[in-house]
């Protein structure tokens, strides 16, 4: 008898465990979002993201307890003579939280590791020429994002990328923007809409002005997206987050279907700001 028991109380308490695991990370989340956001965060987050000091006083609210969340989830490498400060895990942190505001988020589900460089690194990748021959190219990045739990920056770029918020250019809001297309997949410039956002819509538009970037690329015609956007679907929406935070005042002039469809997505219009 105990043969048959024994599975069953297994199976019932497994089912309750996976059940529940949702709501036991909710509650302990909002526990989180209820302690003080300590003084010294609040001064590098005033001093390093330009951002903040323009945002209305609720998604200020917001983007700290966002922000206390991540660094409670999220582990934080130094790498190459980088000592992780709260400087760092603030800076990425707060630029990170701001692809997650005014929405049910997970708070990238798949991430779990940060490394962080000083600066550029060299990674070595396989390219193929226009006659199908494979070769190795070592290429600088400032910041890569993986599919598998991890996303990697350069300190360098990522400070640069806070201090100027109005050039288009943000390695944490590009590599975070990829976490988000990838959460359903591989990265294909399509991440998981919300209800109400038509994935036709999506497609139709911003294929016509990945087309134009194209375009534009190989005309060397000039562009308020990174020609970098160019080279597949997934780099042009991440290019294209970058954009909306940081000239969205331009981006919403020259380009407003292009401006709703993420103005939808990510439920802010930094217009405002």
């Amino acid at each position: 008898m105990l043969s048959y028991v024994l599975p069953l109380i297994i199976g019932v308490l497994l089912i309750g465990y996976f059940a529940g695991k949702p709501y036991w990370r909710e509650y302990q989340r909002n526990k989180i979002r209820r302690l003080p956001f300590k003084k010294q965060w609040r001064k590098i987050l005033q001093q390093r993201m330009p951002y903040f000091r323009q945002m209305p006083a609720d998604l200020q609210l917001q983007l700290k307890q966002h922000i206390q969340v991540f660094l409670a989830e999220k582990n934080f490498i130094g790498c190459n003579g980088v000592k992780i400060t709260d400087e760092i895990k603030i800076t990425i942190a707060a630029q990170a939280c701001l692809l997650l505001l005014n929405r049910k988020t997970d708070y990238y589900p798949q991430l779990q590791t940060i490394l962080v460089y000083p600066r550029a690194f060299v990674k070595a990748q396989n390219k193929q020429n226009a006659d199908g021959v494979h070769y190795t190219q070592n290429m600088a990045l400032s910041g890569e994002s993986w599919d598998f739990g991890k996303i990697v920056l350069s300190w360098q770029d990522t400070l640069q990328g806070a201090e100027i918020p109005d050039d288009g250019r943000n390695v944490v809001i590009h590599e975070f923007a990829h976490q988000l297309d990838q959460e359903n997949g591989k990265a294909n410039g399509v991440p998981i809409l919300g209800r109400g956002h038509s994935y036709k819509s999506w497609s139709a538009v911003f294929s016509a002005q990945f087309e134009q970037l194209k375009n534009q690329a190989r005309a060397g015609a000039p562009s308020l997206f990174d020609y970098y956007g160019a080279t597949e679907p997934a780099e042009f929406f991440a290019v294209a987050s970058e954009v909306f935070f940081e000239q969205s005042q331009q981006f919403c002039h020259e380009y407003p279907g292009l401006y709703q469809q993420l103005k939808q997505f990510y439920r802010v219009d930094p217009v405002l700001w």
